[in-house]
């Protein structure tokens, strides 16, 4: 069976060249092919023997990972598929779970060494972070807002009004109004555009073109 055939599928060139090292370093894997987007995966999955991928998430064409990843497993559920990212996007890790996802991995904070998360993989472990990375927004940190304010943040993040927000979280929007005073109050931030800009530089709610 082994050497095991890896694609890697990421948009940044120092990642690739540094997950196509590990991959290089183990003679339990070998390299099936590298993808700077998600868009081409699940094609490759199918013309090419691959027994495990290596997938960011976020991508600068505007593909996705986990896009891509739920239609690889939807084709061939025998692939394994091992999620990277840098984002803090609690909902990233949501979501892998919920479409097979193998295994996940944050990038530069995770402390599994990646190979090893490879082979547990590879062994039919799932192995997922307990948590997301702790990031500041403001005050406080990522760990202090709840799921519901995160779900707000993440619509306002992407230009709703109140009652867009409200209408797609199916509340009232005083409810709304509620979680957005909090946030503010919470964060520091002295604008509803303040609060907005500074969640998507953190990367805490990342919104899917």
């Amino acid at each position: 069976m082994k050497p095991y055939h890896v694609l890697v599928v990421d948009d940044e060139n120092m990642h690739r060249q540094l997950f196509k090292m590990i991959v290089d370093s183990s003679e339990d894997y070998k390299l099936a092919g590298e993808l700077n987007s998600a868009l081409m995966a699940p094609s490759f999955c199918m013309t090419t023997h691959v027994d495990l991928v290596i997938l960011d998430v976020v991508m600068r064409d505007g593909t996705n990972g986990l896009d891509a990843a739920e239609k690889i497993k939807n084709e061939n559920s025998n692939v394994k598929i091992l999620v990277v990212t840098s984002m803090p996007e609690a909902a990233f890790l949501r979501r892998a779970r919920s479409i097979g996802v193998d295994s996940f991995w944050y990038k530069e904070v995770e402390d599994k060494p990646l190979l090893d998360v490879m082979n547990r993989t590879m062994r039919g472990e799932s192995v997922y972070p307990d948590s997301t990375p702790v990031v500041a927004l403001g005050l406080v940190n990522n760990t202090d807002i709840t799921m519901r304010e995160l779900d707000v943040l993440r619509e306002l993040v992407a230009g709703c009004s109140n009652q867009e927000i409200a209408d797609h979280l199916e509340v009232s929007v005083n409810t709304v109004r509620f979680h957005l005073s909090t946030l503010l109050s919470k964060t520091g931030c002295n604008s509803r555009t303040d609060l907005a800009i500074r969640a998507a530089k953190s990367g805490i709610v990342v919104v899917d073109d």
